[in-house]
């Protein structure tokens, strides 16, 4: 699946995944596309709740190796 902005936060641990990504996002438009990569094993806890209480989606998560990525589209 196509992304528009990619961040890396491997290598990061909680919160600074939700909270680098939340900072991406507000910085893009309503329905774009963000890619994150995560090490930290309660970025599969935080981000999905991170999403649902912002109002974003998320598209799509897998697991590669140690990390997990994820595609996020941004809400309204």
């Amino acid at each position: 699946m196509e992304f528009d902005e990619d961040l890396d936060c491997a290598g990061l641990i909680c919160p600074l995944p939700v909270l680098r990504a939340r900072k991406r996002l507000m910085g893009m438009a309503p329905g774009r596309v963000l890619r994150v990569t995560a090490t930290d094993p309660m970025a599969v806890i935080d981000l999905p709740h991170f999403c649902n209480d912002a109002g974003h989606k998320i598209l799509a998560c897998q697991r590669e190796g140690r990390e997990s990525v994820w595609l996020i589209r941004r809400g309204e």
